[in-house]
């Protein structure tokens, strides 16, 4: 039909569009309910690959807006797909295809984004979260790049902006060593545009929304496009970062990994290194 929502056929994603062409895009609505964290399942991880696609080419919003409904902004991915990944050649080969959309339509996309993270910041959700042209954290938020702690490289945003971002340094200090990052701390270091009260968030960011659907949306997204040429010429560094990830779901220290956060404590893996 000529009048349906671009949105319709998204599920695991909550679309809300508002006034002057701001489109609310929600992680976990559906999970809030019961009190658990945003996790990127088969699905969720599915559509947050292509709802940037989906925003650049919609008329009607001129800012996106990301955000987590419920007790954090996203948990990371799901155990169950992590599983299949690990054990499912196709779906390690989808879900490979799926990590590359989503960093690079975030980066390509025309429409300036504004992340609202809050609580635990982890996985798929992070991707946009940093990735955002505006990140704003609560000053409680905690940071988290998950990968090492599962035992895959840390492949997906990390290589191509944390050191952009706060430094080889400290990027090399947070990824490899799993270490969470506090919102305030996050604002430091300037991995993340700012960090507010929590109660303060949702609308510091809908402030902000406003500010830039409000200017010139030529003005605003060709800044957007001349920036993001940096993020474009570490595109090489982020492909190889994101193979090494993916050969690291074949191997065994991903399966460690995942039974150690099933178990709920800490992984022991195996010292011997081929590499």
């Amino acid at each position: 039909m000529a009048n349906e929502s671009p949105y319709a056929h998204y599920s695991a994603l909550t679309l809300k569009p508002h006034p002057n062409g701001i489109l609310e895009v929600v992680m976990g609505a559906s999970q809030s309910a019961n009190k658990k964290l945003s996790t990127a399942d088969h699905n969720l991880h599915r559509e947050l690959a292509s709802i940037w696609s989906d925003i650049d080419k919609d008329p009607q919003t001129r800012v996106a807006l990301i955000r987590g409904e419920g007790k954090g902004f996203s948990a990371g991915g799901d155990l169950g797909l992590v599983e299949d990944m690990a054990n499912d050649f196709n779906v390690r080969a989808r879900v490979w295809r799926e990590a590359r959309d989503l960093v690079y339509n975030v980066i390509n996309c025309s429409k300036p984004v504004v992340s609202a993270m809050h609580g635990p910041a982890v996985g798929a959700g992070l991707v946009a979260g940093l990735l955002a042209d505006v990140s704003i954290a609560s000053t409680t938020a905690r940071i988290i790049d998950g990968h090492t702690r599962l035992g895959v490289a840390a492949g997906d945003h990390a290589a191509i902006v944390w050191p952009l971002l706060c430094g080889m340094a400290k990027a090399k200090y947070y990824l490899m060593l799993c270490e969470a990052v506090s919102g305030e701390e996050a604002e430091r270091i300037g991995l993340v545009s700012l960090a507010v009260p929590e109660d303060q968030l949702v609308a510091k960011a809908f402030e902000v929304a406003e500010k830039l659907a409000a200017g010139s949306q030529t003005a605003i997204r060709w800044t957007k496009y001349a920036l993001n040429n940096w993020l474009r010429l570490a595109g090489p560094t982020f492909d190889s970062s994101l193979a090494l990830e993916f050969i690291g779901f074949s191997g065994p220290d991903v399966q460690e990994g995942i039974a150690s956060l099933r178990e709920k404590r800490n992984p022991k893996f195996d010292p011997s290194c081929p590499f």
